[in-house]
């Protein structure tokens, strides 16, 4: 029987963070079953297949870049835009304006053609703004068997002043990935907000853990432990420092460790220095070897304003961390009770639960962590792609 081809049409794979990681590994699991080609707006020469694992693995890259817009359409193209994102009524047929506005012709074909001459038999739109280009574009493809894969959620793609979307934009998401074969979410609370607000039912499939725990943490080294990129506003390490210098008053033989590199990086090692935490609060850059943080970490800190599912959670958990974390919905769904939570963005109180991370049933507490990081295992999380895929009619 000829072996079913699979698309991945990603912004990027060859650079750092969670969403590309977590698509090379579903890409890597899926290749024992399917063809499988990536098609990623990266340069030709960002290629490499060292960053996540991906050397050895059969999959085809396919580097694609857009065309240019004549300056006169893309003026028109913006002009109608903002029409739609601030005073027409958002309708079916308003929508589908905005759809050519902010996916001009020139660049629907080229993308077109890209897809359509891989003679592909499914085609999976890696994050909400592909997902929707994809939609858009489904009557200029061959290709019918359509998937959004959406990485943020309902609360972070939709409140107000998203980078992804906003409250103006929600109804024109709805709308396209209705026009999808199927979608997926990260979460079951996501696709009950889905159901609850627009009458749409995605799917449900979490992300698995991307990588081969190391050593399990002794949890006796007085470190907590943070990570990922230093970008504003997201992860919330502003919050997270100004929590442990509080914390630090009174705790002085604790470190806080933060792993991640970024725009914000800078900004937050001076703000670490004029909190006077600058001698115990250390950063570190992304490496392949994030294991042996994880493995000499007590404590690991979430301190995140907005998630989609984290992959840090399952992580830290493999190698029994207990975690403090925000109270967002991905992460009470993720670990139920398991996690010492504090209220999102409120760092007094994010300090009360440092404080109360270091007098914890320490041993039971790992103990708890291994068992709940099992249900993110990726031979599970595979079987439900494969199971997704087979369905797409």
């Amino acid at each position: 029987m000829k072996q079913q081809r699979i698309c991945f049409l990603v912004e990027s794979i060859f650079t750092i963070g969670g969403v590309q990681r977590v698509t090379a590994v579903i890409a890597q699991q899926l290749s024992r079953h399917f063809d499988v080609t990536i098609v990623t707006f990266d340069p030709l020469e960002a290629e490499d297949t060292s960053l996540y694992g991906l050397s050895g693995w059969p999959i085809h890259y396919r580097f694609f870049r857009y065309p240019p817009i004549p300056k006169a359409k893309k003026q028109l193209c913006k002009a109608y835009s903002l029409l739609y994102r601030r005073y027409l009524p958002q309708i079916a047929l308003t929508h589908r304006g905005y759809a050519h506005s902010s996916f001009p012709s020139e660049l629907r074909q080229a993308l077109a053609n890209e897809l359509n001459q891989g003679h592909y038999d499914v085609i999976i739109g890696v994050h909400a703004p592909i997902a929707t280009r994809l939609a858009a574009l489904r009557s200029q493809l061959k290709c019918q068997r359509l998937i959004g894969w959406v990485h943020n959620s309902f609360d972070a793609m939709f409140q107000s002043g998203s980078f992804y979307a906003g409250r103006e934009l929600e109804r024109y998401f709805i709308y396209q990935f209705q026009r999808l074969s199927r979608t997926v979410v990260l979460y079951n609370r996501d696709a009950d907000r889905y159901w609850q607000e627009h009458s749409y039912r995605p799917d449900v499939i979490y992300n698995p853990l991307t990588l081969k725990p190391g050593e399990s943490s002794k949890g006796d080294s007085h470190k907590f432990l943070a990570v990922g990129r230093m970008t504003k506003g997201h992860k919330g390490f502003d919050l997270l420092l100004k929590a442990f210098a509080l914390f630090h008053e009174k705790n002085t033989d604790w470190t806080l460790d933060i792993v991640g590199e970024g725009p914000e990086h800078d900004q937050l090692l001076q703000m670490a220095k004029e909190a006077g935490i600058g001698q115990t609060v250390f950063f570190h850059p992304f490496t392949t070897d994030i294991q042996r943080y994880y493995s000499e970490a007590q404590v690991f800190v979430l301190s995140s304003r907005w998630e989609g599912l984290p992959l840090v959670l399952a992580e830290a958990m493999s190698h029994g961390l207990p975690v403090v974390s925000s109270d967002l919905p991905t992460c009470l769904e993720a670990m139920g009770d398991f996690a010492l939570y504090f209220t999102t963005g409120d760092y007094r109180e994010l300090a009360l639960r440092l404080e109360e991370a270091t007098h914890i049933d320490w041993p039971r507490k790992s103990a708890e962590a291994k068992a709940l990081a099992a249900k993110f295992d990726v031979e599970i999380i595979t079987r439900q792609w494969i199971d997704l895929i087979q369905s797409v009619v």
